[in-house]
């Protein structure tokens, strides 16, 4: 049962957070990123723990932890080429 858990629940949520710790560390100057509230933006500066985008609304200012790995995937995938018959 314990096993079960591990590999169900504890192993994949560690995972996400090894990912989300490196996607953060490997923020720099100019990247397109989604935070997690859904606001799109342009990084302009970075600091230990605060990041400020610039967004069509002016320059805000957001912690780190508020970046969306998984919806800034999505934003910098290459657009898929859909099939014509």
């Amino acid at each position: 049962m314990i096993a079960v858990v591990y590999l169900f629940m504890i192993r994949p949520q560690m995972k996400r957070q090894k990912e989300e710790k490196k996607f953060a560390e490997e923020l720099k100057r100019g990247d397109r990123v989604i935070t997690k509230s859904g606001l799109h933006g342009k990084i302009l500066d970075l600091n230990d723990t605060t990041v400020i985008l610039e967004s069509g609304a002016g320059k805000m200012k957001f912690e780190r932890t508020a970046l969306s790995l998984e919806l800034t995937k999505k934003l910098n995938e290459p657009a898929k080429v859909e099939k014509k018959k």
